[in-house]
């Protein structure tokens, strides 16, 4: 079984002063989203930049693969909260992403802190996404159990 996804982007001009739109093509639930070099650089100014949205995937992807790890241990998760900040870092070779560090509160009954962090190691190192970024770009996750 595979699934693809789409999304569009439309730029008009050149890097600095250019700007554009991204759009998801699929499910076109994401619409006409600015995006510019000043967004991924400086401020965002109301417009988001390719990093935003990896982190957007990076944050959801990691969420379903820590709610998964969980269950086939025989936790389920009442509540996940994740958040990916992605770093867009100007290094010797130039531009490039260089980490997704996550950071997950959870609620889960039944589980301690050590077993919930070790699950959220697990995800982190399993969700495709991750699978994706892992060996280009560092990744870390904070795992903190509520309730």
């Amino acid at each position: 079984m595979e699934a693809t996804r789409s999304a569009t982007a439309v730029w008009t001009g050149d890097l600095l002063s250019g700007a554009g739109v991204v759009n998801s093509a699929t499910s076109e639930h994401l619409r006409d989203l600015p995006v510019s070099w000043a967004s991924r650089t400086e401020e965002p100014e109301g417009r988001t930049s390719p990093e935003e949205l990896l982190a957007a995937a990076h944050a959801a992807c990691f969420c379903m693969a820590l709610s998964a790890g969980l269950a086939r241990g025989g936790h389920r998760a009442e509540r996940l909260e994740a958040r990916a900040d992605v770093t867009f870092a100007q290094a010797e070779a130039g531009w490039r992403v260089a980490r997704s560090e996550l950071t997950v509160r959870g609620v889960v009954p039944g589980i301690d802190a050590d077993a919930f962090r070790a699950a959220a190691e697990a995800a982190r190192d399993g969700c495709p996404i991750s699978q994706a970024l892992k060996g280009n770009v560092e990744l870390s996750v904070q795992a903190t159990l509520e309730g």
